[in-house]
């Protein structure tokens, strides 16, 4: 994975996110020695996305088979949530 620096970020600008995503499609932005950023194209970071979406999704579905869910009014929930 490539790595820019905050500082080569901040010279550079959009350019050398250009320049250093061209092969890999990412990179990692360090600050401090430390990474802390990453980027990616925004069809990678759609895609990612939606993955962890459909796993959610799929979790919620496997909690209704189980009936691992709970009814109520509005009310109830909040009362269920802030008495707990």
């Amino acid at each position: 994975m490539n790595t820019v620096t905050a500082n080569e970020l901040k010279v550079r600008g959009v350019s050398i996110l250009e320049e250093v995503t061209a092969d890999t499609k990412e990179a990692v932005i360090t600050v401090r020695g430390k990474s802390k950023y990453v980027v990616l194209p925004i069809e990678e970071y759609n895609y990612l996305r939606e993955c962890e979406l459909e796993s959610a999704l799929a979790q919620s579905l496997k909690d209704v088979e189980k009936g691992n869910f709970k009814t109520g009014t509005v009310e109830e929930h909040i009362k269920r949530i802030t008495d707990a």
